[in-house]
């Protein structure tokens, strides 16, 4: 009996047991659900705050920005996210499409004088990088050429194409344009990726062209000028009295500072400074050129007209097998070739050019050296020297003097000198058994018996050679060459072509001060009376206050204005 008894209450005991279990472990679900719950709306109520302060920010965000187009376009508020596209064109004129210019004309845009843009890259990146991309977005600015684009496309010129977009470009490139009211400009800083800008004449002036077809410029942005066949680069590092101005109408301080010293070396010829007296070397290659300049100051000058010294340009081979040419050209011409030189060299193997007052064009200033590799890799030594020719001068004078007081002389039947007559006999019977004269008409030089093989004229021009000389002298001056303009002359006659007559020779505008090409005879007569070219004919119609009177006189009326107004010569 006490046993089922006992086995009763132990079962009851259990079943106790089990049931408070049971009923902890539902407490314990039901708080944890409850936890779970608590979590879950709590998470919501965080996003949905989240969402609420994003949108507030939002909303704060784009009515700062609106009230800063606003600022900026002094009551003009326009942005437009536009496709962008490419166009060939010069300085930083962008193409809208037409819709801009009637939200520009509603909003009186037009009133506040030029239009001025601001155009943003918008990056086309995840959520992840917008954070970077907002820090890195490139921005420049720009004025407007003309409302012809497509809806939703902006044009864009290579120069505000190459700053937004310094690498590969995207897929489909975005672009944000904001009018913005820029102040004019008064200080400019540049800095030339490239060097050798600082050494194109009036370098100022061929800017200052340039700048003509730009309505901004921008810090950080790097401008493209170009000079006849140059091209050169210039960073902007600095404006005043922002970082963004505007260059219309407008007389702005620019100054010109040293080209990058870490910036990669391009392929564009560039001129190594030469100084008189002292030599350099290096290696040119075949078809090649290597450049140098130097310069003639007044003094130097002073001498050379004088007759009392002489530029000598002296090239000497340091190999046997490699030859070279030398051109030499008074700026503006900055790099001669074998079409456009001033005066040249073409001797085989080591060179010496000599330059004095009766060689037209000399005069003081900067000249180039150009070294052409005529053939194989030569390596060379160049220098440019002032020769003394007084005590020459003198020492000729004594000697020419000595010859005509010395009277009883006797011409040589064969060498045409005038021999002593003592010693006449002895020395025709010498002359006529070791010496040739040589029959070539014109020529008449006289000739050792074992030097006649290796003399030898051209069957073009009839001039005299040495035999491994006739060859390059061919080469050089009597292969027909080709001029871009499609006329087809020997050297010395291409020479002149592209000096004097070539339409496409590349000429200095008095007016601009730029390299033009010379094109044809000016359209006006007065201006062909004037010898103006098709190019300053058209530059000089630009207007320009008299200093005298401050009229607005053209460019190439001003010195007839000068005279027949002011009395001025």
């Amino acid at each position: 009996m006490d046993f089922e008894l006992r086995r009763a209450r132990e079962k009851l005991e259990q079943e106790q047991r089990e049931r408070k279990l049971k009923a902890k472990l539902k407490l314990d679900r039901e708080k944890k659900a409850k936890q779970e719950a608590i979590r879950q709306r709590e998470a919501i109520e965080a996003v949905q705050r989240a969402r609420r302060l994003d949108a507030a920010e939002a909303q704060a965000k784009a009515t700062q920005q609106i009230e800063e187009e606003l600022l900026a376009g002094r009551g003009v508020a326009f942005s437009r996210v536009l496709e962008a596209v490419p166009y060939e064109g010069a300085g930083d004129k962008i193409k809208l499409p037409p819709s801009c210019f009637t939200e520009l004309s509603d909003q009186g845009a037009f009133d506040k004088g030029p239009l001025h843009f601001r155009v943003s890259v918008i990056h086309q990146s995840s959520l992840s990088d917008l954070k970077d991309a907002e820090q890195n977005k490139r921005t420049t600015h720009a004025g407007v050429l003309e409302f012809t684009a497509d809806d939703g496309v902006v044009a864009l010129p290579s120069h505000i194409w190459s700053n937004l977009y310094p690498a590969e470009s995207p897929m489909v490139p975005m672009v944000e344009v904001c009018y913005v009211w820029l102040s004019k400009g008064t200080y400019a800083k540049l800095q030339p990726v490239e060097a050798g800008f600082s050494d194109i004449p009036n370098h100022k002036a061929v800017l200052e062209t340039s700048l003509r077809q730009h309505a901004t410029l921008s810090e950080g942005d790097v401008l493209t000028v170009n000079h006849g066949v140059l091209t050169y680069h210039l960073r902007v590092l600095e404006l005043k009295p922002s970082s963004s101005v505007s260059v219309l109408e407008t007389d702005i301080e620019v100054d010109v500072i040293g080209a990058d010293p870490t910036a990669e070396s391009t392929s564009q010829p560039v001129l190594q400074p030469l100084e008189l007296g002292k030599l350099d070397s290096g290696v040119v290659a075949e078809g090649s050129y290597v450049y140098y300049k130097f310069q003639i100051g007044d003094d130097i000058w002073g001498k050379i007209s004088s007759g009392d010294a002489e530029i000598e340009v002296k090239i000497e081979s340091e190999n046997h097998d490699g030859d070279t040419d030398l051109y030499v050209s008074r700026h503006p011409l900055l790099f001669p070739t074998q079409h456009q030189h001033g005066w040249s060299s073409h001797d085989i193997g080591s060179k010496a050019l000599v330059l004095n007052s009766r060689d037209l064009g000399l005069g003081p200033g900067t000249y180039s050296n150009g070294i052409y590799g005529f053939k194989g890799t030569t390596k060379y030594k160049v220098s440019v020297s002032i020769r003394d020719k007084s005590n020459l001068k003198i020492g000729q004078q004594a000697v020419s003097s000595t010859l005509s007081a010395d009277a009883d002389t006797v011409e040589c039947q064969n060498c045409k000198h005038y021999i002593p007559s003592r010693s006449i006999a002895l020395h025709e019977a010498y002359c006529r058994r070791h010496n040739i004269i040589c029959q070539h008409t014109s020529c008449g030089v006289v000739l050792r018996r074992d030097e006649v093989k290796n003399h030898v004229h051209c069957e073009e021009c009839g001039l005299a050679f040495q035999k491994e000389e006739i060859e390059k002298h061919k080469k050089v001056f009597h292969v027909p060459l080709n001029c871009p303009c499609g006329i087809v002359l020997e050297k010395e006659k291409m020479v002149q072509h592209q000096s004097v007559e070539c339409p496409l020779r590349l000429v200095t505008c008095r007016f601009c001060g730029d390299m033009v090409q010379a094109g044809t005879s000016a359209a006006d007569v007065r201006d062909r009376l004037r010898g103006l070219t098709q190019h300053e004919s058209v530059c000089g119609s630009r207007t320009a206050p008299c200093d005298s009177c401050g009229r607005s006189v053209m460019l190439k009326d001003m010195d007839i204005h000068q005279v027949a107004v002011h009395q001025k010569n």
